[in-house]
């Protein structure tokens, strides 16, 4: 039976961190973001880098270590990150489970799609629409960030339409705050459309505002290129760096928990479903100890299927280690992994394709399926997720970066009520 979810109980039970400790925390991880990246590359180099992730196109699937190399990449991202964090510091957000999985996912995409200056205008949206509703732009700080999945829309109009600069500037303006705009009240509703059973709700969110942007550009003779940018080849050098990272994550968590693995189990019994926030369930010790594991996992996995670990990959397995403070745990991602593997036994593609790697980091996603229902469901949503995936993305241009959570959105919706009406029947 799935425990049942009591945020109080955290009050009496569990050490709390102060908050500016979890800020320097995580201002740390950001910063050795940079700090690797200023390692691997000049500072010359890195400036260019930078600059070519900025002005080319960001349609799936586009690896910025390929497009600025890795010092670049890595510089990007700790700086995108730490202006993340900067911003929730100055609307004194907590850092709870929202929020930690909200700085590792932009964390990630800043190797895969958002950069420095693409995902201003869709965070500017969602603040005009919180001054026009009368309400604290705090109340929708994490929509705003998860939002700047459709960064790759601003760069597209900006940088890449073929057309005179006075008429760039103005629609790129209106484009990306329109979306911003839009994204608030959109993901609040589509979350009935899967029941919480996907994650990434604003993925779902922004693959339907792709959808209909793409079709209105499209009826314009404006087509999105696809791209394909996957680097290879750093495995070893990469896989350090993430094993050193989680690890780290694995022993001050053990630390910050007067040196015990309290928490952990317990955190091992939550389905994941929307809203599981494992800071203020279990403890920040515990969570960081939980996101270091799922890191781990999803590390290993990629070198098991004898994968890439590159931008795209770094920026799954960031987003499994964020979201390990907000629904996932290794019981509930695990039978996804299984789920993705089989696929490619039976299927045309291979488990080491490119989008199939993605597929299954991604896929977790879907993890509150096996958490609610059992592994055996879990395997069998990632197994459809794995297949839907593959074909969703043409209808967004590649312009939503959290394709996976559109895909997962579908499945969620679909197999949820077959699911549920199932286990009624077996209740009679």
């Amino acid at each position: 039976m799935p425990k049942m979810i009591n945020i109080n109980k955290t009050f009496f039970t569990h050490k709390k961190i102060l908050k500016n400790t979890k800020y320097k925390i995580f201002t740390f991880y950001a910063l050795t973001l940079v700090i690797f990246g200023l390692i691997m590359d000049s500072p010359e180099n890195i400036f260019q880098g930078v600059l070519q992730i900025i002005i080319q196109p960001d349609t799936l699937i586009t690896d910025y270590i390929g497009v600025g190399g890795i010092g670049a990449a890595f510089v990007n991202a700790g700086l995108l990150t730490l202006s993340f964090i900067l911003l929730l510091y100055y609307l004194k957000i907590e850092l709870n489970g929202t929020a930690v999985a909200a700085l590792f996912v932009s964390a990630g995409f800043a190797f895969f799609g958002k950069n420095i200056f693409n995902v201003w205008l869709i965070i500017l949206g969602v603040y005009i629409y919180s001054k026009v509703q009368k309400e604290d732009f705090s109340k929708f700080i994490y929509i705003a960030l998860f939002g700047t999945t459709l960064a790759p829309i601003v760069t597209e109009l900006l940088f890449t339409l073929e057309a005179p600069i006075y008429m760039k500037i103005p629609l790129t303006l209106f484009v990306g705050l329109a979306a911003g705009f839009i994204l608030p009240p959109l993901s609040t509703h589509l979350i009935r459309v899967h029941a919480g059973f996907d994650l990434y709700n604003v993925g779902f969110t922004a693959g339907m505002i792709g959808v209909v942007f793409v079709s209105v550009i499209r009826s314009y003779g404006i087509l999105p290129a696809p791209r394909m940018i996957w680097t290879s080849g750093n495995n070893l050098l990469l896989a350090v760096f993430l094993f050193s990272l989680f690890i780290s994550m694995i022993v001050l968590g053990f630390l910050l928990n007067e040196k015990s693995f309290k928490g952990l189990k317990e955190i091992l019994e939550y389905p994941g479903r929307l809203v599981t926030d494992f800071i203020l369930l279990e403890g920040f010790p515990a969570t960081l100890m939980n996101m270091g594991i799922c890191g781990i996992i999803a590390t290993s996995y990629i070198l098991l299927i004898n994968g890439d670990i590159n931008g795209p990959t770094i920026s799954g397995i960031f987003t499994v280690a964020g979201f390990a403070a907000f629904g996932k745990h290794p019981k509930n991602i695990l039978p996804i992994f299984i789920g993705v593997f089989l696929g490619s036994l039976t299927k045309i593609w291979h488990v080491n394709d490119p989008s199939i790697q993605l597929a299954a980091l991604f896929g977790t996603s879907l993890a509150p399926i096996a958490g609610e229902y059992g592994w055996k469901y879990g395997i069998l949503a990632a197994f459809l997720h794995s297949s839907v995936v593959l074909n969703v993305g043409t209808i967004h241009g590649g312009l939503n970066l959290y394709n996976n959570g559109f895909s997962a959105g579908i499945v969620a919706a679909l197999l949820v009520p077959i699911i549920e009406a199932f286990r009624k029947e077996d209740n009679l």
